[in-house]
């Protein structure tokens, strides 16, 4: 088969019809052949009845129901175990991303032999005061943190060989940042193309402001699990010794500095008297804690049953 379109969907009834349709016509105009997985994340109104109405028209067409709303990444985690296409392409379904994009995304991947190329929403359609200055912020923040240089991360139309989405997990929310997955999985051949955005057709969006606060803290998250992970002594270790030697530095300066000046004649403070001893003490504590934290998340990570997993490219 040479694609899977997968297809997360929450509350677009209005849309399917149209989008079905759309993508359709694309596939038999370029010949391919497909399959469309629709993956209803707890939709409470007709979007699922309208799924199994429009796979009797398209048998290409497959539904996944979850009971609740379980969120973006769990649908497309469901879809990519499904998807069986050489190729896979994810989109959302509101007819702001173009059906039309998904020949030369195919083409990209199979001829150009990239891993995955994101779209790059390069003329916004959105409210430039909610979504468009938010988006630039954050999507300057991902390619520091990531080194992945795109210009929209978050972009809902993508293209994946299936190697790609085989070898990656996606959970809570982290489908913000798949490139990134897949560069951590070992795929690193990754581009954009500037895709062509519409206005939302019909009902109105499902994010809100909160989605770009809640991003940069799970793109913090999967940095440190990405870098510390599987080594996390390294982090909670050499940040621990180096608080508390600081600590012990000023523990010992300050003690020496008294008995100096006791010595000498001179009036001196009594150590327990400087709120420097405190704050050395302090430090002291917070060492040693983290670097026991970095002991725990060391014998924890020692103890995975994924300490040893590992994507292998080629074998003979």
């Amino acid at each position: 088969m040479d694609i899977s379109v997968i297809v997360p969907l929450l509350n677009e009834e209005e849309s399917l019809p149209e989008l079905i349709s759309w993508i359709d016509r694309v596939m038999k105009e370029h010949s391919f052949t497909h399959e469309i997985i629709m993956v209803d994340d707890g939709s409470t109104d007709g979007s699922w009845k309208c799924i199994t109405s429009l796979s009797e028209t398209y048998p290409q067409v497959h539904g996944i129901r979850f009971r609740r709303n379980y969120g973006k990444s769990a649908a497309l985690y469901c879809g990519f175990a499904k998807a069986q296409g050489e190729v896979v392409i994810t989109m959302d379904a509101d007819l702001q991303d173009s059906p039309d994009e998904i020949p030369e995304l195919y083409r990209m991947v199979r001829e150009d032999g990239y891993d995955v190329v994101s779209g790059w929403k390069k003329h916004r359609k959105d409210n430039a005061v909610t979504k468009n200055l938010p988006s630039k912020l954050y999507n300057a923040t991902a390619r520091a943190i990531t080194g992945i240089k795109l210009h929209d991360m978050n972009c809902g139309i993508k293209a994946y060989r299936q190697e790609v989405i085989k070898n990656i997990e996606v959970y809570g929310e982290m489908h913000r940042y798949i490139p990134y997955l897949a560069k951590n999985a070992g795929f690193g051949n990754i581009t954009e193309k500037a895709v062509h955005h519409e206005k939302r057709k019909y009902g109105k969006s499902k994010f809100g402001i909160n989605r770009f606060v809640n991003g940069f803290l799970d793109l913090l998250s999967l940095w440190f699990l990405s870098t510390f992970g599987k080594k996390p002594m390294h982090f909670f270790g050499y940040s621990g010794l180096f608080m508390f030697l600081v600590g012990t530095v000023l523990t010992i300066w300050i003690i020496v500095a008294k008995l100096v000046k006791q010595g000498q004649g001179m009036v001196y403070r009594a150590v327990t008297d400087q709120p420097l001893f405190y704050l050395a003490l302090l430090t002291i504590v917070l060492g040693v804690m983290l670097f026991l934290a970095g002991f725990i998340g060391e014998m924890i990570a020692r103890s995975s049953s994924e300490r040893n997993h590992y994507n292998i490219k080629d074998e003979f």
